[in-house]
């Protein structure tokens, strides 16, 4: 579904802890209010970044002098805007390449003096060296599943014929590069279970490029299908082929080092491609040349009769819906062969009103999940013999989010709530909607279920802060479900017993109360003086919910960190409204919330803002850069990851262009003045010079970006990077800036995804390394 899940397709939260370990617990939750400071000084003010303070760093850092262009101005609307680093968004220039290994050479001048470095990628690496396994799903009789004996690059394909059958590898990504860098970032297995179709993504790029082979006997078949992204692939239950979504390839001509290119992605259309033939014969099912900034994405009902058409314009949760009953063409889906025609669909919804996402259908009466007139999503029915005729099956809840619902067992509904940042699962009657029963799950997060409606078992993955990852087995099939362990992940040497979570609801700058966790180690004394480590995201309708992590436990071990998620406005935590409260002309509410969450922790004695670091990534990245402009006095460090940073034109590249809904657009005058006022890089200043009385400076910031991230493209982390530097440290003679301002730009990954696992470790061990010289850490063995 485009719509709901475009978070996950158009812009993926980057550093998803469930990779970095995948795991889930007992939490213990406690409301609190902000304590009054116990400090004499100004609780919200970090010595570490008085303009006096002594650098953590040996020496004073030589930065590269970068050519500024004052002859690029642009005038939105009137107003002049200088962008001296144009030319930096050309990944292809020698001058830019010169750049980015100056840039280099920098940081590891600056990683070759965080002492804790190595330590945390000898503590990470043993702690993460564990088995670990996904949710399995049913196809056909053969079960599939992911594995990661532990220090495996990328998880590996497995099949067995049934749950106590011996165990195979069907696909193992990591026989298709020496670096683990080829990941699969897509599958689908037909309905009889004899094909796999499945997606390779190379150093972490969002382009992937289609195979298939044979279940039984693992061969390959001849299909390759090129310039796919952001697209499932839904095979026909005949076997003979699947739908799946791709762009127009490139210009002939054109050298395109597959991406690493700015390009926008337009013009996405939907195939029908039949097993065993080129590309080139491929039926073209939609197209809408007239809106060439749609997403467009095809699927099969579970009774194999209609093909569901979504389209989406960007990353808001309202989408389109048509259908086509592919059993009734005369020829089938070959009469459409060397056709110009396409598909006889159906407009089922053709307006841009909110969200539908297909459940379940019998025959023509479908049951949808939808946002219409429910913020908070409820479920409904309609039959395509009477459109206009819509029933609320599960009507919206007052306080709960509904995240998802699958059918099951032929006539149950297993559905998820979100609750204050929580979960909860429970099993219902499709055709009514009445409560049967809840599942007992602990307090955390449902990361996956795989269940098939004509199946009576389910499978459901949970995670959470403090427990290594469960699988469920559920069945459905008895009086009362009978929900029990099937598989747990452990991970040696690490005991739940010594931690503990906290949610507290912190109130922002206009009251609103944000939900936050704080993980640490048990009967810490809140003295202000330990160290602490804030993430947030706000935006596109995601929320962060508890997911253990390796890396941060090791924080909280090793380096004694309290680790904080903020659940700012922006996410989907509490439904449309809350997203809505962060978006567009209320960015700023994601900021401001962000702010309090860090005030909170230093007057609550959690920490103080020397020992304060802050971390987001991608619209997080965003948050972070905001931030630092804002309150540099407030954090000891900052770690943003593949930010999107430059407001003014982050929509003229790749896939920025779905961002709008979020952000809205500097071709807009009035959206322009939005933008212009947080935009990270139009809004660096020095704060020695705006606070004369109480000098400053910014805190130690790093800025991560990859090479082949074409999500958020580096060019917004070099243009900002070069910006901070120009602004802060190298346009005076002598700087106040100690502090260092360094990007960390990894090759051969992308915005997140299919990183191998080393990758992760070594970019884990880095940004923290740098957080613990920077905060001034002592190793806790």
């Amino acid at each position: 579904m485009i719509s709901r899940a475009c978070h996950a397709l158009l812009f993926n939260l980057p550093y998803t802890t469930r990779r970095l370990g995948n795991l889930a617990p007992n939490l213990i939750v406690k409301v609190s209010a902000p304590r009054k400071s116990r400090r004499c000084l100004n609780p919200f003010v970090s010595t570490a970044s008085l303009m006096g303070s002594v650098s953590a760093l040996k020496e004073p850092l030589e930065y590269p002098i970068s050519r500024r262009d004052d002859s690029v101005v642009d005038d939105y609307h009137g107003v002049k805007i200088a962008d001296p680093y144009r030319w930096l968004e050309d990944p292809d220039a020698e001058e830019v390449k010169d750049f980015v290994q100056k840039q280099v050479k920098l940081t590891e001048s600056v990683l070759q003096q965080c002492e804790a470095k190595d330590k945390l990628r000898e503590k990470i690496t043993k702690l993460f060296d564990h088995p670990r396994y996904e949710v399995p799903f049913k196809r056909g009789n053969k079960y599939f599943y992911f594995h990661n004996t532990g220090l495996q690059a990328q998880n590996v394909l497995y099949v067995q014929d049934s749950l106590e059958g011996e165990a195979q590898v069907l696909l193992d990504p990591n026989s298709l590069s020496e670096d683990g860098t080829v990941s699969l970032s897509s599958l689908s297995v037909s309905e009889d279970a004899k094909y796999l179709a499945y997606g390779l993504s190379s150093s972490g790029s969002d382009w992937v490029t289609i195979k298939v082979m044979r279940v039984e006997d693992k061969s390959a078949e001849p299909d390759t299908l090129s310039w796919v992204k952001f697209s499932g692939i839904s095979w026909t239950h005949d076997s003979q082929g699947f739908f799946y979504s791709r762009y127009p390839a490139p210009k002939e001509g054109e050298n395109v080092d597959a991406g690493t290119e700015t390009d926008s992605n337009l013009n996405q259309q939907l195939y029908y491609h039949f097993l065993g033939t080129d590309q080139s014969e491929d039926i073209l099912c939609w197209r809408d040349p007239e809106n060439p900034k749609h997403f467009v994405a095809g699927g099969i009902t579970d009774d194999g009769k209609y093909l569901v058409l979504t389209i989406g314009e960007s990353c808001d949760p309202v989408n389109k819906l048509y259908y086509c009953d592919i059993s009734s063409l005369p020829e089938g889906l070959e009469g459409f062969r060397n056709k110009d025609g396409l598909l006889p669909f159906v407009k089922l919804i053709d307006t841009f009103d909110a969200q539908y996402e297909a459940i379940a259908n019998d025959d023509t009466v479908f049951t949808f999940l939808t946002n219409k007139d429910a913020p908070k999503y409820k479920v409904v029915r309609v039959d395509l013999k009477e459109p206009s005729n819509w029933i609320d099956v599960i009507p919206e809840a007052e306080k709960d989010v509904l995240e998802s619902v699958y059918a099951v067992n032929v006539n149950k509904l297993i559905v998820s709530y979100l609750s204050d940042v929580k979960y909860v699962l429970q099993v219902r009657n499709l055709k009514t909607g009445s409560l049967l029963h809840q599942l007992p799950i602990d307090i955390g997060s449902v990361y996956g279920i795989s269940a098939r409606r004509e199946d009576s078992v389910a499978f459901i993955g949970f995670t959470s802060f403090l427990t290594p990852g469960i699988v469920y087995q559920c069945n459905l099939g008895t009086e009362t479900p009978d929900m029990k362990i099937f598989r747990e992940i452990s991970v040696p040497g690490f005991d739940r017993s010594e931690y503990e979570v906290n949610q507290v609801f912190v109130p922002s700058k206009d009251g609103t109360k944000i939900p936050m966790f704080i993980v640490g180690r048990k009967n810490i004394n809140l003295d202000g003086s330990h160290p602490c480590l804030l993430y947030g995201y706000g935006g596109f309708n995601i929320s962060l919910t508890p997911t253990f992590s390796v890396s941060r436990i090791v924080l909280t071990r090793h380096l004694g960190a309290f680790y904080c998620v903020a659940n700012i406005r922006g996410g989907g935590e509490y439904g449309e409204e809350w997203h809505k409260a962060g978006a567009l002309s209320k960015k700023q509410n994601c900021f401001d919330d962000f702010i309090s969450a860090a005030e909170y922790l230093i007057s609550a004695g959690y920490t103080r803002s020397e020992k304060l670091c802050i971390e987001g990534g991608s619209n997080g990245g965003l948050l972070i850069g905001a931030c630092i402009n804002q309150r540099p006095d407030l954090f000891g460090c900052a770690l943003a990851h593949v930010g999107v940073l430059d407001m003014l034109r982050f929509h003229k590249f790749t896939i920025g262009h779905a961002w709008t809904s979020d952000y809205g657009c500097s071709d807009k005058e009035e959206e322009f003045h939005w933008l212009i006022k947080y935009s990270p890089l139009h809004n660096v200043r020095r704060p020695w010079e705006q606070h004369p009385d109480q000098p400053l400076q910014y805190p130690p910031t790093m800025l991560l970006t990859a090479d082949h991230d074409d999500r958020v493209v580096p060019l917004h982390t070099l243009k900002y990077l070069a910006t901070l530097q120009y602004v802060l440290c190298t346009s005076l003679e002598k700087s106040p800036q100690t502090n260092p301002i360094v990007g960390r730009i990894e090759c051969k990954a992308g915005h997140g995804a299919g990183r191998p696992t080393q990758k992760m470790i070594d970019e884990a061990s880095d940004r923290y390394g740098f957080m613990s010289k920077m905060l001034g850490i002592t190793w806790i063995e």
